[in-house]
């Protein structure tokens, strides 16, 4: 995965506190990362469309870390709808990693990805931590009796979906020794208006604090970083600009993730720097 860095060297390749905290603010969260002309995506559906190339419609064949990145946005997408949250902290004070994901809420989402992601999470026993479902989901694991947690085809199955929200487009490219199903981009105002949001959240509306921050920015930022995308929303900024930006998310990218989420209000934010550690 890689990093941000100076363009001169860019490579080109409490559960009831927390309850109503999420509550009274989850109406602010959402003004703020949308507008009016915007589409509701899920954070899988931005960091794809973020990672697709416009006229090509694939994703980059170098991106080792598109796949593992989608699963923690579905992670994370759970945890901003109130379906699941870390175990209890305890008096020892574990870390991120070594806490198990739980269900909170099974009541469907209405997305397909997202309720099949959680009707796995409410089947097992014992609970896992972060890391494993992102594997799991992933199909990362030598265990072949956890084979079936593996999430097929995700990125296809978001691309449908954003064909079917009128964002990409579907067609047939010839590579030689196959064909391929590529997604073009129509309609450019949309990942326009998300390259938009992204940029500004880094630079006129920068608050050099992530709590003030709305959970779902902090998150696309997190989670474009983790699926190597986050580059890509920042080539079109000035060189001056584009070093302030880099300054400042790697504020957020090399921030201990342990210690972060002793600052979080609200289930959710847990879960977004479990997924970034």
């Amino acid at each position: 995965m890689s990093t941000l860095t100076k363009r001169s060297r860019r490579s080109e390749a409490p559960a009831e506190r927390w309850s109503n905290a999420e509550e009274k603010t989850e109406g602010t969260d959402e003004e703020q990362d949308t507008d009016s002309k915007s589409l509701r995506l899920t954070l899988m559906e931005e960091i794809l469309l973020l990672g697709l190339k416009d006229k090509e419609g694939y994703t980059s064949f170098w991106n080792d870390s598109i796949s593992s990145g989608l699963r923690g946005c579905i992670l994370v997408e759970l945890a901003l709808r109130g379906r699941v949250q870390l175990e209890p902290q305890s008096s020892r004070k574990r870390k991120l990693l070594d806490r198990k994901v739980l269900v909170k809420s099974s009541a469907p989402t209405g997305d397909v990805l997202l309720d099949e992601a959680l009707k796995h999470i409410k089947n097992t026993e014992p609970p896992e931590d972060v890391a494993s479902w992102i594997e799991l989901l992933t199909g990362e694991t030598w265990n072949p009796l956890k084979l079936h947690f593996q999430m097929r085809n995700v990125r296809e199955r978001l691309a449908k979906s954003l064909v079917e929200k009128g964002v990409l487009s579907t067609e047939k490219q010839n590579f030689l020794l196959f064909d391929m199903t590529t997604h073009p981009l129509t309609d450019s105002s949309e990942k326009e208006r998300l390259v938009q949001r992204l940029q500004d959240s880094l630079l006129e509306r920068w608050t050099n604090d992530w709590r003030r921050m709305s959970r779902r920015m902090l998150a696309l930022i997190l989670l474009a970083h983790a699926a190597d995308v986050l580059e890509n929303t920042l080539s079109s900024l000035s060189e001056e600009r584009y070093d302030m930006v880099c300054l400042r998310s790697r504020s957020l990218l090399e921030a201990n993730p342990d210690l972060e989420s002793a600052k979080v209000t609200t289930p959710a934010e847990e879960v977004i720097w479990a997924v970034l550690a």
